[in-house]
C-alpha cells in the first residue's frame, strides 16, 4: 500500500478542487469538466499542470477558456506519437 488512506485522499481532492476554483474562470472550469468526461487522463494531466503552475506562483490571473484551450492543445500534442514501420 502507498500509505495514503481515504481521509488523506479526500483532503488532497478538496485541495485540488480549491486550487482549480481559484485558477479557472467559470467557462474554463466547465470546459475542463467536459474534457474530464471525454478524456479523463488528459483532464488529470491538465489539472496537475495547473496545480504545478499555481504552486510555482506562475498564475497571476484566472485562466480563461481560451487559455485552457491552448493548454489542452499543448498537452494533447505532447502525447501524440507516430509509429513508423521500417
Amino acid at each position: 500500500m502507498n500509505g495514503i488512506g481515504p481521509e488523506e485522499l479526500k483532503k488532497l481532492e478538496e485541495l485540488k478542487q480549491e486550487v482549480l476554483r481559484k485558477t479557472l474562470t467559470r467557462e474554463a472550469a466547465e470546459r475542463l469538466g467536459r474534457v474530464r468526461i471525454a478524456n479523463p487522463q488528459l483532464a488529470a494531466e491538465v489539472e496537475l499542470y495547473l496545480i504545478e503552475l499555481y504552486q510555482a506562483g506562475r498564475i497571476r490571473q484566472p485562466i480563461s477558456e481560451e487559455k485552457l484551450k491552448e493548454i489542452l492543445k499543448l498537452l494533447s500534442e505532447k502525447r501524440e506519437f507516430r509509429i513508423r514501420r521500417v
